[in-house]
């Protein structure tokens, strides 16, 4: 019997950790020749991640450069991907949610004739201005999509309401919640990295915000209202550590180093490893962030989530009070953390709330979706 031949496609930290279950689930059934593409759109913290997961690609694209535009990231994708298709035709390329990889990848497909299955397919805020590009790349997936593997009924919900066929819709739930239930567990988590040579010591008995920031439309008086912000609770909190591992790109380093170096209670560290970083989230009481998939892991450790942006494509976890929107306001910053802080109540009900995104066998039911629509 021929093998159903898949090529998963991913490029950013975020991308590898959410589909490494996918791939796992691929490897071990015997149905399926699964190969591994990587644009390593970001280089270290993909590297790391693939090291946790065990995963070596097949092809890495490598095209990592400095202060590239979008445009530029985007020729380089698919300047290279006829090569790859000239070596391996697979019968169908697994690309996940909104990146820029995501996207130009399934362009490349489009333009071979190759299937294309879209991971993490439906998440809507309907402003393509927010979050940027995200919004717009991955609504344009969805256009030149054969299978939409949505999160939840609400992502189906949009992607039906935009005129796409039912039958080709599925829900799965999300496959960031079996990374993270595969290594919560786990005893041997390592402690997050001060620098090369020290470690971060956790204590249970203290109170630790974590803060994450990298998007793109936070750039700017974004991302100085955070800092001030966070200077000023750090203030009114001595006794409360603030954790922000501090993403790489310099229009996010920059201005975070500058506001924040100085403050005694503020602890700014390198990108971490994501078992690191999962150690961290454990360890936390509040996270403030602008990721999106953080917003779908926190609720299964128990942590209330602050999101620092207008708009969210996810609004199962606002409906189910494990997750709200703050903006970058530095007043709303300010008053919502403090809330969380002080108000035992307000915390409890955002830390039992159940978890909408899925119970660990997501990327179990997109293996047998494709089993069944490629056998």
């Amino acid at each position: 019997m021929r093998k159903i031949n898949v090529l998963v496609a991913f490029g950013t930290r975020p991308e590898a950790i959410k589909m490494a279950p996918v791939v796992k689930a691929l490897q071990a059934d015997a149905s399926f020749d699964s190969k591994v593409l990587v644009t390593a759109q970001h280089r270290e913290m993909l590297d790391q991640v693939l090291a946790v997961f065990d995963i070596k690609p097949d092809f890495d694209l490598d095209i990592m450069k400095p202060n590239q535009t979008l445009t530029q990231i985007s020729s380089n994708i698919l300047g290279r991907m006829d090569d790859v298709f000239n070596e391996f035709r697979p019968d169908i390329v697994l690309v996940h949610g909104d990146t820029l990889t995501a996207f130009v990848v399934a362009q490349a497909a489009f333009y071979n004739q190759i299937d294309i299955g879209h991971v993490e397919a439906g998440l809507r805020t309907n402003n393509l201005k927010s979050p940027w590009p995200e919004e717009g790349n991955r609504q344009l997936i969805s256009r030149i999509a054969n299978l939409h593997f949505a999160p939840t009924e609400i992502s189906r919900k949009s992607l039906i309401d935009e005129g796409l066929k039912s039958e080709n819709i599925y829900i799965t739930g999300n496959t960031v919640i079996d990374a993270l239930l595969s290594v919560a567990e786990r005893k041997d988590l390592p402690l997050p990295k001060l620098s090369d040579e020290l470690s971060l010591q956790l204590d249970s008995r203290e109170k630790l915000v974590l803060i994450t920031g990298h998007r793109r439309e936070n750039f700017g008086d974004g991302f100085k209202n955070i800092c001030l912000a966070l200077k000023q609770l750090a203030k009114d909190n001595p006794k409360v550590k603030f954790i922000y591992p501090v993403h790489l790109n310099p229009n996010v380093k920059n201005v975070v180093n500058s506001y924040l170096s100085d403050v005694s209670n503020i602890i700014l560290i390198p990108p971490q490893s994501y078992l690191e970083f999962v150690n961290l989230m454990k360890h936390s009481h509040i996270i403030l962030t602008d990721s999106g998939g953080i917003q779908e892991e926190a609720p299964s450790l128990g942590i209330p989530v602050l999101v620092m942006r207008e708009t969210t494509e996810r609004p199962e976890a606002i409906s189910a009070r494990t997750v709200k929107l703050v903006g970058t306001n530095q007043d709303s910053i300010i008053s919502n953390v403090q809330a969380i802080l002080d108000d035992k109540s307000l915390y409890r009900v955002m830390s039992e709330a159940s978890n909408p995104y899925g119970d660990g066998y997501s990327a179990q039911k997109i293996v047998t979706i494709l089993k069944n629509n490629y056998s």
